[in-house]
């Protein structure tokens, strides 16, 4: 299909179950191309941490298969379809063509530090194969990790190998009361030095802790710190963790239920999936900057922040249509530089903004080199080039 595309001089929009269609500017093509009737597990033995699938496999079948046998994708990949206003479904090969990180990224590593190999078809209608079923694996040069982040920019996945890890036994979530997001910065980043192991570090306004909690929390910052794993270990490395939280704290402890709950609200970005098309914006940053970007846009615009990866995550929302995208990367720029991602905005803005950020000009002169050397005639999602700054700050 994609060969004869490029014979006939067509282009292809490729999809999965079109979860994040609403990402990115809007794709010109021929015609579209989805993975969805390339599904099903095609090996997966429990034993090796390894489950491998076809691109349109859901994701939702996957995380089925992993749970009964107590392993899970440790990445905590995260689903936008809410906030976007899709209501669609999530697919393995989506996951990794976006590099969809969730709040464990921070102790676990992001998606493409899990994808062990990839099978695609590249602009020449070539089957590619890279990578492996085992972490150790010398094969040239690395597609494996060049896929994951490219959103379909530069070849139709067909096939994903990732590690899985057991599940962990339990969790607890530490809501401590009351620091700003500066004060906040420097509390998470003393919990992620110390040997708890916080598998997940947020900062949650106010307004936005009682949109997540639902227990009261209007109008209280809270800070939320993941443990995760046994029980035992889990109370011993509290005991450890409270005193270097510093004095005058009030924290709470979340059972598993409730942890689940808030993380799942953080990951999926719930807060701000409100039905509209109001710009949210996911902006990555240093982790003690974050709050100081976010600081800067809002003091010349309304609108409402909250903090995930150690406050080196922002979700920001803006009020009113325009997503103001010079005043959001001027302001990022000022604070030591990042990635910003326009994730929602309507279709208008879409088409006038550059919703990636845009890279400098030498980067952006060998990303075009690696696009043009392996999709050369532009046969897929035309009009989105993002690859290369993806994969870098996602």
């Amino acid at each position: 299909m994609v060969a004869e595309a490029r014979g006939a001089g067509r282009t292809l929009a490729i999809a999965g179950a079109g979860s994040k269609a609403g990402v990115g500017q809007p794709v010109t093509a021929d015609a579209a191309i989805a993975s969805t009737g390339l599904a099903g597990i095609v090996e997966y033995n429990p034993e090796e941490l390894v489950v491998v699938a076809r691109a349109g496999t859901p994701l939702a079948d996957i995380e089925a298969a992993l749970a009964e046998n107590g392993q899970a994708l440790m990445f905590e990949p995260a689903d936008w379809s809410r906030l976007l206003g899709s209501n669609a479904g999530q697919t393995i090969g989506g996951i990794a063509a976006t590099n969809m990180s969730g709040p464990r990224r921070i102790l676990a590593g992001a998606a493409r530090d899990a994808l062990l190999g990839v099978r695609f078809v590249n602009g020449r209608g070539e089957a590619i194969r890279n990578g492996g079923r085992v972490m150790k694996n010398v094969t040239g040069l690395d597609l494996v990790k060049l896929m994951a982040g490219s959103w379909g920019t530069l070849g139709l996945i067909t096939e994903v190998a990732f590690k899985v890890l057991p599940r962990p036994e339990t969790e607890v979530t530490l809501a401590v009361d009351g620091p700003g997001a500066a004060d906040a910065a420097k509390l998470m980043a003393r919990a992620m030095g110390t040997s708890a192991e916080v598998s997940g570090a947020a900062n949650l306004p106010g307004p936005i802790a009682g949109r997540v909690l639902a227990d009261g929390r209007a109008g209280r910052p809270t800070t939320l710190l993941r443990l995760e794993g046994f029980a035992v270990s889990i109370a011993e490395r509290i005991g450890r963790l409270t005193p270097q939280l510093g004095a005058g704290h009030d924290i709470a402890q979340l059972d598993a239920a409730a942890s689940q709950r808030a993380w799942a609200a953080i990951r999926d970005v719930a807060p701000f999936a409100d039905g509209t098309e109001t710009p949210v914006w996911r902006i990555s940053a240093a982790p003690m900057a974050g709050h100081a970007v976010a600081a800067d846009i809002l003091g010349q615009t309304e609108g409402e922040a909250f903090f995930d990866w150690q406050g080196g995550l922002v979700w920001l929302r803006i009020s009113g249509e325009d997503p103001q995208a010079d005043r959001v990367r001027t302001s990022l720029a000022a604070h030591g530089g990042g990635h910003a991602l326009l994730v929602r905005t309507g279709e208008d803005a879409r088409a006038r903004t550059s919703v990636f950020q845009p890279e400098p000009a030498p980067v952006a002169a060998l990303s075009e080199k690696i696009r043009s050397s392996i999709d050369p005639d532009g046969v897929f999602n035309c009009g989105r080039r993002p690859f290369a700054s993806v994969r870098r700050a996602a």
